[in-house]
Parts: C-alpha cells; sequence; structure tokens
C-alpha cells in the first residue's frame, strides 16, 4: 500500500494521498450529515453563476501580467514591491471595492548584490549560483577554497576534520520532495566544523540550469557564513569529479548585505456584509516574491485570483450576510511579516474571522482544498464543495491552510488551502523561471471559480461556521 507524502513548500503544507488515503466518502458523508443537504441546492444557482462568470473573464490572468511585466519581482525592501502595492490599491479602488486600504509592517531588507561562483580547478568555468535569503557576503576578494561535497549531516559529521577551510556542498541528490533542510541549516552545520562557506544542491526535481533561491536561517552563537544555491548539474559535476578523486577548487564572490528594516503594507479589500459586517472570510496570497523570475506563480497568481474571486461577487450583485475581504500579505518569503502584523492588527477581531482561505501553491488546476477545523465545520465544507464538482475541483481533504493564515488558524480560525496539480510547480519555484509563460489563463480561472464559490457560500449561508 502506497504511504501519504507530506511536503511542505514555502511554509505551505501540502497533502498529497494516494488512492487508499482517507479522503472524503461522499456516500458516507450523506449518510451523516443528510440535513446538509439542501445546502447544495440552495446555493447551486449563485454557485453556477460565479463559476460561469469567472471562466468567461480573462482579466484575472490580463491583471497578472501586467503586474509581472510592469514591476517584475516583488522582493521585500524594494521599490518594486511598493509600486505594485500602490497599483494593486488604485485598481482595487477603481473596481468599486469597500474599504480598500494599506495596513503598514516593517519588513526585512536583504540586497542580494553581484554573486559569482567560478570553478578554478580541474578547469576554469562559471557556475550560476543563487545566494540564499539573509546571506553574509564575502570580503571584495571573494573567497577561493577547495570544495568536499558531502550527501548529509550525517557525512559531515563523519568527515568534519575534512570541512575546515573549505566550502561544503550538500549534494543530496534524491528528490523526496520541498526539503529545506540543508538550504534553512546547512550554513550553521557547515560553520560548525569550520567550513568557510557552503553550497547546496537547489531545492527542486528538475532544472534547466536554474538554481532556486529561498530563505534559510544563522544562529547567533555560530560564525555566519556565505551560502548560496548551485544548480543540479553543477552538484553532480562536482560530485562526479570528487568520486573520481579531481581537487576542486572554486572562488565565491557575493556582495549580499542586510540593511535596516523597512516599511511595507497588507493591501485589504471588502464586500461588507448586510448582516454580520462584522463577521469575516478572508481570503488571498502574498503580493511580494524572491527577488527573481516574475514572481506570478509564487505568489501573483495566488493573490489576483483571490482578488477576482471577490470582485465577481461584486459584479454579480452577491451581496453576502458575513464580509469577504481579500487580503495582500507581504513578506511571505523571507520573515512572514504580513501575517503576524495583520494577526496583530485584528487581534480584537480574531474571534469573528470565521474562516480563512490561501493561495499560494501556484494557480495551476485546482482539485479542492485541504482543511484544518473541527468535525462539524469539515463536514459543511465537504457539502458547499460539492458545488465545484463541474470544474473538478471538490475534493476535501483534512489538513490545510497556509503561511499568511497560519497566525490566524493558531489563533483558532478554521483554515483552509487551495489545492491545485503540483506536479509542474517546483520545477520553477524560486527562480528565474517563474515567469507567466508557466500558466494558463483557464486554470488560474479555475482557481477563482472554487475560491469565489466556497468564500461565498460559508459567507452568506444562514449557519455560522463552528470552530
Amino acid at each position: 500500500m502506497m504511504k501519504s507524502i507530506t511536503i511542505r513548500l514555502s511554509g505551505i503544507l501540502v497533502l498529497l494521498f494516494s488512492a487508499n488515503s482517507p479522503v472524503y466518502s461522499k456516500q458516507a458523508a450523506e449518510e451523516t450529515i443528510p440535513d446538509k443537504a439542501d445546502l447544495v441546492e440552495e446555493y447551486r444557482t449563485d454557485a453556477e453563476r460565479l463559476i460561469d462568470a469567472a471562466l468567461a473573464d480573462s482579466s484575472a490572468f490580463e491583471r497578472l501580467a501586467y503586474m509581472g511585466d510592469t514591476f517584475g519581482p516583488r522582493f521585500s525592501g524594494t521599490q518594486n514591491l511598493e509600486d505594485a502595492i500602490d497599483w494593486m490599491l488604485e485598481e482595487m479602488r477603481s473596481d468599486g471595492l469597500q474599504n480598500v486600504r494599506a495596513e503598514e509592517v516593517m519588513v526585512p531588507r536583504w540586497v542580494r548584490g553581484r554573486e559569482t561562483l567560478t570553478l578554478m580547478e580541474p578547469r576554469i568555468g562559471a557556475m550560476s549560483i543563487l545566494g540564499l535569503g539573509g546571506s553574509v557576503g564575502t570580503s571584495p576578494l571573494g573567497i577561493t577554497a577547495e570544495v568536499l561535497v558531502v550527501r548529509n549531516f550525517d557525512e559531515l559529521e563523519k568527515r568534519a576534520d575534512e570541512a575546515v577551510g573549505k566550502i561544503v556542498l550538500f549534494n543530496n541528490d534524491v528528490w523526496r520532495g520541498y526539503d529545506t533542510t540543508y538550504r534553512r541549516n546547512g550554513a550553521i552545520r557547515g560553520a560548525q566544523v569550520g567550513a568557510v562557506a557552503i553550497l547546496i544542491r537547489s531545492v527542486g526535481p528538475a532544472s534547466m540550469y536554474t538554481p532556486h533561491t529561498g530563505t534559510s536561517n544563522y544562529d547567533e552563537n555560530v560564525a555566519k557564513i556565505p551560502k548560496a544555491a548551485v544548480t543540479t548539474e553543477d552538484a553532480d559535476m562536482m560530485q562526479r569529479m570528487q568520486n573520481r578523486g579531481q581537487k576542486i577548487i572554486v572562488r565565491l564572490n557575493m556582495d549580499a548585505v542586510t540593511l535596516p528594516d523597512v516599511p511595507s503594507r497588507n493591501v485589504l479589500a471588502e464586500i461588507v456584509g448586510r448582516e454580520f459586517p462584522d463577521e469575516v472570510i478572508v481570503l488571498g496570497g502574498h503580493i511580494d516574491s524572491w527577488d527573481v523570475g516574475q514572481g506570478v506563480m509564487d505568489d501573483g497568481g495566488g493573490v489576483i485570483a483571490a482578488w477576482q474571486a471577490v470582485l465577481l461577487m461584486k459584479k454579480l450583485g452577491l451581496r453576502p450576510r458575513r464580509t469577504v475581504r481579500v487580503v495582500a500579505w507581504t513578506n511571505e518569503e523571507n520573515g512572514s511579516r504580513g501575517a503576524t502584523g495583520y494577526r496583530d492588527a485584528h487581534a480584537e477581531e480574531i474571534d469573528n474571522h470565521i474562516l480563512g482561505i490561501e493561495s499560494d501553491g501556484g494557480v495551476f488546476k485546482p482539485s479542492g482544498f485541504g482543511f484544518t477545523g473541527g468535525d462539524e465545520a469539515f463536514d459543511l465544507i465537504v457539502e458547499i464543495a460539492r458545488l465545484l464538482e463541474g470544474i473538478e475541483a471538490s475534493t476535501i481533504r483534512r489538513g490545510g491552510g497556509g503561511a499568511d493564515i497560519a497566525p490566524l488558524m493558531r489563533e483558532g480560525m478554521p483554515g483552509m488551502g487551495l489545492s491545485v496539480d503540483g506536479t509542474e510547480y517546483f520545477w520553477y519555484h524560486h527562480t528565474n523561471a517563474d515567469t507567466l509563460d508557466k500558466l494558463d489563463p483557464h486554470e488560474m480561472n479555475l482557481c477563482t471559480a472554487a475560491m469565489a464559490v466556497m468564500a461565498y457560500v460559508v459567507a452568506d449561508m444562514e449557519q455560522r461556521l463552528p470552530r
């Protein structure tokens, strides 16, 4: 029997199940909650209107293209991000959404600068790298040192004496899902055994010579050494060189620097509820991205699809009983300051946050949602999801959420994350290849439709979603 596989990506928990996993059984649900069947018929017409409108409208994809092309990558602390936020605020006001506003958040400012990795022995050659988020830089002269290739931390410990004064490359060359162990903690473990810098094999299942960046850690009690990702192709090459006994010498130059925190903003807009305006269904994604590519897959598409979901309700005249609030969180990628800032700014309202919905896995073909909450709430969500059977997005699995709604979920709010086909997500994730051509307008519209129906019904149904 196949086992379930858990993958953690950029703070998001995505559950991939085999055919034998304990997922929702329609027959069992109908036997245990027959009184909820009327919920589907009550909202079928509205759901179909939302789905039809989503699939007929290309404006969300056009907005995503505009944002990606005009502002490019939107890294925390950059003018690109702040310009994109200004644009989003202006567009939301033009859309006629209510209570459009920005809430200030202080965010980290790490600047990559110029970075190069040059193979010096056994030949001269340039290698592509991406410094890992928060890395310190090298001196202006760089670091020229021999490379020690290890598979894992256990091998590093066994060869600790060999690591002194060297650049350690972690080449865990079997893709087991989104494992950030070496990216996050490799510099700490390398410094503890005397390494002068570390390199990691890029975290991804496939590569077209595309290194992946991402957040990483230091320990204040351990020396901070430079850290960068190399392509899977170069990691394998250096492994082969070492296996045949060749000495590998490289020169690493990194200008990376961390500057003082700077202000950024979360973006909020609403349709105010007609009966219970203080009760909120919040949905969205993060507007920031890493400083490579266009950030349209991670996560421009997610935040704009959520924005479009709320806008469709307005265009169709569907004003639910409760408030639906779209949020574009800032700084998810290297600090989650937007998520914690939102929680702190709305601390007195969390008991009235009925549900959080997040999209941060790419706007590929949706299959449903992962849900975290009580059994009664789960049963209601399963029923609502039947309205999405026509677009094959009705599967509800236990366990889901997202990095930006996680602080609210820890305070008791039920949360859910949009589940999509993740086959190609990590091919492009955190690389220069995160560009618009990887996305399909129809699949993005399906994501919009799924979020619109789920958010609207939970916001409008007579019963408040239980915790």
